[in-house]
């Protein structure tokens, strides 16, 4: 068995076979959750309010389904129910994938808990499915991914998670390092002009280095993108590293 096909779990079918119409792509810190960051929940008051802007987008193209794309141990969807926590952050509170789903169910990733929250802030949203991005998935498992949750049927939107490098400065988690910055401004561009080609093109052995979360999840998304045809437009509402780790807000729609 290939270590491909070890990290892949599940069914390979998300929700039916459905094309991407949109998209919106947020970071996952846990202090987004202001009862996670208490009395520095203002710090990211800015960050929250383009999270939530680049979600109404989303919700506003009336799709059929909501597909959760994040990092996660291994590859693969999360059916419903499904349940993440807060606890390790210190805060007792659970989210789950959908609003009364009848028990926990399998456990969310913290990218995709996240997500969740991000979802559950807009009131009762359709159908909601989940994948997991396994850290090290090659070009192979993202293209599968992306084949499917692009592929054709009924509407399809996805919330798209993930952080940029966590290495801006000497406090951040993975210290400092001078090919953040630009690795960082690359990502920027190409979320803000929905280029598939630029973040198709993400080094993996330089993304794991420099930390960034979001490799896997956008180069998903950019082959979603691209199976579902047609051109694409971007807008990046939120660039940001407050912590040492870059944090981008974009909303992506079909042209």
């Amino acid at each position: 068995m290939t270590g491909s096909a070890r990290r892949r779990t599940g069914d390979s079918r998300y929700g039916g076979r459905v094309p991407l119409v949109s998209a919106a792509v947020c970071p996952h810190p846990p202090l987004l959750v202001p009862e996670v960051a208490g009395a520095a929940a203002p710090e990211l008051d800015d960050l929250r309010a383009a999270c939530d802007t680049a979600v109404r987008r989303l919700l506003a193209t009336n799709p059929d389904i909501v597909v959760l794309v994040g990092t996660g141990p291994v590859t693969g969807p999360i059916r419903t129910p499904a349940t993440g926590s807060l606890q390790p952050w210190g805060v007792d509170l659970d989210v789950p994938l959908v609003s009364g789903q009848p028990d926990r169910g399998a456990v969310l990733p913290l990218s995709l808990t996240i997500g969740a929250w991000l979802l559950a802030r807009h009131g009762t949203p359709p159908p909601v499915t989940a994948v997991q991005v396994a850290a090290d998935a090659g070009p192979a498992e993202l293209a599968a991914l992306a084949q499917e949750v692009g592929a054709t049927g009924d509407r399809v939107a996805s919330l798209v998670l993930g952080d940029g490098s966590a290495c801006r400065g000497e406090k951040a988690p993975g210290y400092d390092d001078a090919r953040a910055l630009p690795y960082d401004r690359g990502v920027a561009a190409a979320l803000a002009g929905a280029d598939l080609d630029a973040l198709l093109d993400l080094d993996p052995v330089v993304s794991t280095e420099l930390k960034a979360a979001g490799r896997g999840p956008w180069q998903v998304l950019a082959g979603a993108a691209r199976a579902a045809g047609g051109g694409w437009r971007g807008e990046l509402l939120h660039d940001s590293a407050p912590y040492g780790v870059a944090y981008f807000v974009a909303s992506w729609g079909r042209v």
